[in-house]
């Protein structure tokens, strides 16, 4: 049995009878399938497996695929279809149409207030397909697919499976099934009433490709509450300047514009006109064009129209001839029939016979919108040849008048990217805004309403090999530049300097993110005054990303950045009445020290905001006791690579960081094999960027170790926790030991009560290596004391030191000694000599 005698069912094909039984059932289905979310980036994943597919002549789809085309357009069409279904098209579409990738969400328009908004779908939406545009019924369903929808199509029943066996290879691209259970595909003629009776009866909107006759045909069957969106036919038109007319490359492009695809696509000209009221120039400007016509014509073979097309081209040729004795038009014609050219001295707009049937008119820009308004229900495209102010001078009116597309002479048929239809967006009109307004003040720390009732449906990690930060750099050398639009440099804290580049959606997309984790956390922009002491600088990205998210939080913030002027700081903070800082754990805790006494004085500051390290326990205890700080939380988990990777909600302890999963996927794999851990068991971080355009950061080893945090938040949130446990860069081999930074550095705050900084510093030495552990004089005067503790704490270290292996050290400096890296300002924890 073939797909050809089929119909598609939620993935299934079936035959007649069962999908007249199932169709029976479409009110309980719509009922039970609407009310489970279908992420957007679960489309777009499944669409960018089949878009790959599609790219591979080799590939069984587009071996399936081309069966159904005929041969010489097979390819054309095939790339069509694999171009409009890429991640990147798929992504803009969505930024354009529905503000970005997760419409769908319930979140915060404003920051400022606890208001939810959030594109819905609109529910049951019903396609029916012309029989002329192989691409077209695919891709209203998937526009339908990407709002959220159930989706019916009805295609003729002398179409071929193209669109069934391509909406199957999507379903079988979607390991969710959320995909599947969503589309249904029916061929069957218009004359079998009793099924597009049941369709449209129970349709919530209707997407109708075709004239005034369809539409009104499915008018008549929907429900008076039903959304009739017409995708109907159009006529579209060129306008020229004198100067443009006598251009031979403006003319021959658009003759160009007129042998695509015979005019029969609503974007192809119909008519010429020209800024004149001219006659005998109108005259002259149809010769000239003939000959152009006819050039391009011989270059491009014609297909024959069939009878009913031949009538109508000979009906209006011969009446325009007539015509012609009244002085009203001139026709100038191919002797073999294939073109012709029909110049009339009345301006209103008529359509054009088609199959390179051009009409020339004269019309001045003055009379512009008046002359086209009484059709403006049908116009959609003018191409404007002239200089730039004759471009918006005439497209203005022509807007005015209902024309919604203005192009270059030459590319009527071409778009791009997030480009309307017909004036409008196609998913806005498969959608529908919907909003929750709440009052109570638990909602403040809310930035999503859907992270409350369950985990997000995630596209699964992919396959293959472990990215690390030499393969990101390598790659860069081979990115396009329209993908490498903002860089970025790493901070060096745990080696060489990396750089990270971005496109300008990508980085709003990740800052728009990082902003709700930022609601999350506590901070109120409402009311809260902050204060950017990220440093800056040098391509390091902290800075510029929190000002970045604050900006799209519409906070109150005073961006100073890290300055080594403590006391400049310090009175900014007291001037500007902040409450909030952000900013990096090393040096906000010499801020606080060097300017103590202005600082405790004010007693303004509440809340603290960290990145790219941890406070310690003892000094969270000296911040809070001394300084009169209330909160102290990280403002985010990110890396210069990947961006922003999770955030820390107000319920949140120690280093646990919801993940941001709009952005990433996580998997945690065994420290040794490349195998996921059991769930809770530390293990090599690893993420998947699903929110990067062009540079592909697929299961990207960051060196990072954490444990899922199983069970539900206190918070509320269902997104996935985890417990960051350090870098691997904390583990170093001495005196063929391996030796743990936060071992002691929880070892000096447990045995002595240290509340400083804790650098540790391994130098090669004549007989043995030395591991120097230094502290801050301020809380440790005993050297002595403190090795001892630290000796007696860490096994490995007296081991080491029994055996004759290392030497082990404790000095004791003044809080500017410790080394920072000079671009980010963080302490480097680690530093190895050898």
């Amino acid at each position: 049995m073939t797909t050809s005698a089929l119909h598609l069912w939620q993935g299934e094909f079936v035959d007649d009878a069962e999908a007249a039984r199932r169709l029976a059932g479409l009110p309980e289905l719509t009922g039970r399938i609407l009310g489970r979310p279908l992420p957007a980036d679960v489309v777009v994943a499944a669409c960018a497996a089949v878009s790959a597919q599609l790219a591979d002549p080799a590939s069984d789809l587009h071996t399936r695929l081309a069966a159904h085309l005929p041969a010489e357009e097979a390819g054309a069409t095939l790339a069509e279809l694999g171009a409009a279904l890429t991640g990147p098209a798929l992504e803009r579409k969505l930024r354009r149409e529905l503000g970005g990738l997760r419409p769908q969400q319930l979140t915060r328009p404003d920051a400022r207030q606890t208001v939810f908004e959030a594109w819905a779908p609109v529910g049951l939406l019903v396609h029916i397909a012309p029989g002329n545009a192989a691409t077209v019924a695919p891709l209203s369903v998937i526009e339908g697919l990407l709002a959220g929808n159930l989706n019916v199509l009805k295609t003729s029943s002398t179409d071929t499976a193209l669109a069934l066996d391509l909406l199957a290879a999507l379903g079988a691209a979607d390991p969710s099934g959320l995909i599947a259970e969503r589309v249904v595909a029916l061929r069957f003629p218009s004359s079998r009433r009793e099924w597009l009776t049941a369709l449209c009866g129970q349709a919530d909107a209707i997407a109708v490709w075709g004239g005034e006759d369809a539409v009104a045909a499915v008018r008549d069957l929907a429900p008076p509450d039903c959304r009739i969106v017409e995708w109907g036919h159009r006529i579209s038109f060129a306008y020229l300047t004198r100067e443009a007319a006598a251009d031979t490359a403006v003319l021959d492009a658009l003759a160009e514009d007129v042998c695509r695809f015979e005019q029969q696509a609503c974007s192809s000209p119909q008519v010429v006109y020209l800024d004149t009221e001219d006659t005998a120039e109108t005259f002259a400007f149809a010769e000239l064009f003939a000959e152009h016509l006819a050039k391009v014509s011989d270059t491009r073979p014609a297909p024959l129209p069939d009878t009913a097309e031949q009538a109508e081209i000979t009906t209006v040729e011969r009446l325009a001839r007539l015509e012609q004795h009244l002085g009203l038009t001139r026709v100038i014609a191919a002797e073999d029939g294939s073109w012709r050219v029909l110049a009339d001295t009345r301006p209103a707009l008529d359509a054009s016979p088609l199959h390179r049937s051009v009409r020339v008119k004269p019309l001045p820009r003055h009379a512009v919108t008046a002359t086209l308004r009484p059709m403006r229900r049908y116009l959609q495209t003018m191409a404007v040849g002239g200089g730039t102010a004759d471009v918006a001078e005439v497209a203005r009116a022509a807007f005015a008048a209902g024309v919604t597309r203005v192009t270059p002479v030459g590319s009527m048929l071409e778009g791009y990217e997030g480009e309307p239809h017909d004036g409008v967006y196609a998913l806005q009109r498969y959608s529908r805004r919907v909003g929750v307004r709440t009052s109570d003040e638990a909602f403040r720390t809310v930035a999503c309403l859907d992270d409350l009732v369950a985990p997000p449906v995630l596209p699964p990690a992919p396959g293959g090999g472990l990215l690390g930060k030499e393969g990101v750099q390598q790659a860069l050398a081979s990115l396009a530049p329209e993908h490498a639009q903002l860089y970025f440099r790493s901070g060096g804290s745990t080696g060489t300097p990396a750089l990270s580049v971005f496109t300008c959606e990508d980085y709003d997309h990740q800052m728009r993110a990082a902003a709700d984790g930022l609601l999350a956390a506590g901070f109120d922009p409402a009311r809260d005054r902050a204060a950017n002491l990220f440093y800056c600088g040098g391509m390091y990205g902290s800075f510029i990303s929190f000002f970045s998210i604050l900006e799209r939080l519409n906070a109150t913030q005073i961006p100073m950045a890290a300055g080594p002027d403590h006391a400049v700081v310090a009175e900014a903070l007291v001037t500007h009445r902040v409450d909030t800082v952000f900013g990096m754990p090393s040096y906000l805790w010499q801020l606080f020290h060097a300017e103590r006494d202005r600082l405790r004085a004010y007693g303004g500051i509440r809340t603290v905001f960290y990145g790219g390290e941890h406070f310690t326990a003892e000094q969270r205890r000296v911040l809070t006791e001394e300084f009169g700080v209330e909160v102290i939380h990280s403002a985010a988990y990110g890396s210069t690579d990947l961006g922003p990777l999770g955030y820390q909600c107000a319920a949140s302890e120690g280093s646990v960081h919801h993940v941001l999963t709009d952005l990433h996927t996580l998997e945690i794999l065994d420290p040794h094999e490349d195998r996921p851990v059991t769930p809770g068991e530390p293990g090599r971080l690893v993420f998947t960027s699903r929110a990067r355009t062009g540079q592909r950061l697929h299961r990207y080893e960051i060196g990072d170790l954490g444990r899922a945090v199983e069970g539900p938040c206190p918070c509320g949130s269902h997104v996935q926790r985890l417990e960051l446990l350090g870098r691997y860069g904390d583990v170093v081999r001495v005196g063929t030991y391996f030796v743990n930074y936060r071992r002691i550095l929880r070892a000096a705050q447990e045995r002595l009560g240290y509340h400083g900084e804790v650098q540790m510093l391994v130098t090669p030495g004549t007989g043995r290596e030395l591991l120097t552990v230094r502290l801050d004089e301020s809380y440790a005067s005993d050297r002595a004391a403190a090795r001892d503790a630290l000796a007696a704490e860490v096994a490995e270290l007296a081991s080491a030191e029994e055996e004759g292996l290392l030497t082990f050290a404790v000095e004791t400096v003044a809080r500017e000694a410790f080394e920072r890296t000079p671009t980010s300002g963080k302490l480097r924890t680690v530093i190895d000599l050898r």
